[in-house]
């Protein structure tokens, strides 16, 4: 059984920052890719950031420059630290971890999701 769980969503003024948390728990053999995704009502799900095992990110255009994210293996947790932030960042967030269970093989996992609201 494997769970992922976002924090750290909430409202914010244009301009502002938040920081997203994703912590994966379980059964949980290794993690391969974990990322962010995010989705607005009426609109498909697009990625945000994704960062490997090793540490290579890849971000939206959109977002290049404000957002970082990062990962601590340790916790088997993934970050997104978003800056400067716009009203067209307005989405639920969701967390994707690309993952090995104990003995099963990899497969992708979601979180909830978590709002992020930008606005004045």
């Amino acid at each position: 059984q494997v769970q992922l769980v976002e924090s750290g969503g909430g409202l914010v003024q244009p301009g502002g920052s938040l920081r997203l948390s994703c912590a994966a728990s379980g059964s949980i053999s290794s993690i391969n890719g974990m990322g962010w995704y995010r989705q607005a009502p009426g609109k498909e799900r697009e990625l945000v950031a994704a960062i490997t095992s090793g540490g290579s990110t890849n971000y939206a255009d959109s977002v290049k420059g404000r957002f970082t994210i990062s990962r601590d293996n340790a916790k088997n947790t993934v970050y997104l630290q978003m800056n400067s932030l716009k009203p067209e960042d307005t989405a639920v967030y969701y967390c994707n971890a690309d993952l090995r269970t104990r003995w099963g093989p990899r497969n992708s996992y979601w979180g909830q999701g978590t709002q992020v609201t930008v606005s004045a």
